[in-house]
């Protein structure tokens, strides 16, 4: 049986010049926690708006339809259970050898003992001699900076999983180490750095193996392996290169801070996972219906209801960065020293315009990374709906900066007496708009599709 996950409507959108990737999930037996991981490990990958997924459970029956499998530009394996029989196991070798890719994780590499093609296919698989210390958080380094995979990588910081060691190379396969980790005495390991990626070819299909992805069937602790966006990143960009021979993907994990935002002393306002740190406007609970987490974003449904959300933190000077990114004619923005004291976030609180300028044909002063209803956004690089864009909002000093892709669009004084001139030739003018200086952050509900994720904000 197939189960397809599918990428949202935004992300089809985004790729109407790039087609997403299909990828076959290949899952329905594991000594690990397949039911939980499989569906896990295919949200990592359309997440990222690069990847449609179907997920099968019958891969005896699915993977011995040829023709089937010609649809598909990538396999990715997390099975380690009977041998799929003659038909199955000649069409995957022969799709591989014609240019599909593969992706092997974890248990994976424990599979199909003497089955050669498989053995040596994969390269360093679990066999008599190989084991693991206790599941721990450790740091898997960048040994090979120059493949497309590893491009721009950082090195996964104390990712929590098992550690292989001693994995056996298998009937002399040839393969390239890309990361490795150091497996500690400490936690059982060996002492030596263990491989932890590893890239090959077979015929004309390329191969992505990493043995990163242990999570056992009820010991809920050990899902944190899969909530790590390090690794969710990986696995995609592996999968990418797997299916393409090229990477387009961002280095960059969702939803993470780089050592050099943590050094700066930014915060996440969201883990992609949860609420936490945001609520519903005038309430100490998340809204109950409209808002969503999908795609690693906190997404709003068309039509969803819920109201804005609101941070639980307040701020004054600040830097906050954020990806956005709307459907088609679709309308939403942010907002900033928001007071609870008002019928609605946008009497007190002054606006960074999101929206989709191409369907909506908003004017200047209501057009995306304008400072809504006062100041247009000058020479701004926008992107199309469906496509994220990088939002970022500084207030410091009194003046108030949008940045958009990169680029300064506004900067005027948030304080004073220009500021006042301004509100006042506004739509604000009657309302207690922008009087405090500090106050929380709203994403806007406007009846709209709309997603943000990546949100961190440093205090000035």
């Amino acid at each position: 049986m197939l189960r397809p996950l599918l990428a949202s409507f935004f992300c089809l959108a985004a790729l109407a010049a790039q087609q997403p990737l299909r990828a076959l999930l290949v899952s329905g037996a594991n000594n690990h926690d397949w039911k939980w991981t499989s569906p896990v490990i295919a949200e990592s990958l359309t997440e990222t708006g690069r990847f449609t997924v179907d997920i099968t459970d019958e891969p005896a029956t699915t993977l011995a339809d040829v023709e089937r499998l010609r649809g598909y530009q990538v396999i990715v394996l997390n099975y380690n259970g009977k041998r799929w029989g003659d038909a199955a196991e000649k069409a995957f070798l022969a799709a591989v050898e014609g240019g599909v890719g593969v992706t092997v994780i974890h248990a994976a590499n424990n599979a199909f003992e003497s089955w050669v093609e498989y053995e040596k296919l994969v390269g360093l698989c679990w066999r008599k001699g190989t084991g693991h210390g206790a599941y721990h958080p450790f740091d898997v380094v960048v040994v090979n900076p120059a493949h497309p995979i590893t491009a721009g990588m950082a090195d996964l910081k104390l990712h929590p999983d098992e550690l292989y060691h001693r994995l056996v190379h298998m009937h002399g396969a040839e393969f390239s180490v890309l990361m490795s980790a150091f497996d500690d005495p400490k936690t059982g390991g060996t002492g030596r750095h263990e491989p932890m990626v590893t890239v090959s070819t077979w015929g004309k299909g390329r191969v992505f193996h990493t043995p990163l992805g242990h999570t056992w069937e009820g010991v809920i602790p050990s899902r944190a392996t899969w909530m790590d966006p390090q690794l969710r990143r990986l696995v995609a960009r592996g999968t990418e290169w797997a299916a393409t021979g090229a990477v387009t993907l961002d280095p960059r994990p969702l939803n993470w801070l780089s050592e050099q935002e943590r050094a700066e002393g930014f915060e996440r306002l969201f883990d992609g996972r949860s609420f936490d740190g945001w609520k519903a406007y005038q309430s100490a609970e998340p809204p109950k219906q409209g808002w969503v987490i999908r795609d690693a974003a906190l997404f709003h449904q068309a039509g969803g209801g819920g109201g804005d959300l609101v941070s639980v933190g307040q701020y004054a000077n600040f830097d906050f960065r954020f990806d956005w990114r709307v459907a088609k004619n679709a309308n939403s923005g942010v907002m900033f020293f928001v007071q609870e004291t008002e019928e609605q976030t946008y009497m007190t609180g002054p606006e960074y315009q999101v929206i989709d300028d191409e369907g909506t044909k908003a004017g200047p002063k209501h057009a995306a990374g304008a400072l809504y209803d006062l100041l247009p956004a000058v020479d701004k690089p926008v992107r199309a709906a469906g496509e994220w864009n990088e939002g970022r909002i500084v207030v410091q000093g009194g003046r108030v900066q949008h940045w958009l892709n990169g680029k300064k669009v506004v900067d005027a004084p948030c304080a004073g007496p220009e500021w006042d001139a301004m509100v006042a030739g506004s739509k604000f003018k009657d309302w207690p708009f922008g009087k405090v200086k500090s106050g929380h952050l709203a994403l806007q509900d406007h009846g709209d599709e709309v997603a943000y994720r990546n949100l961190r904000l440093k205090q000035l």
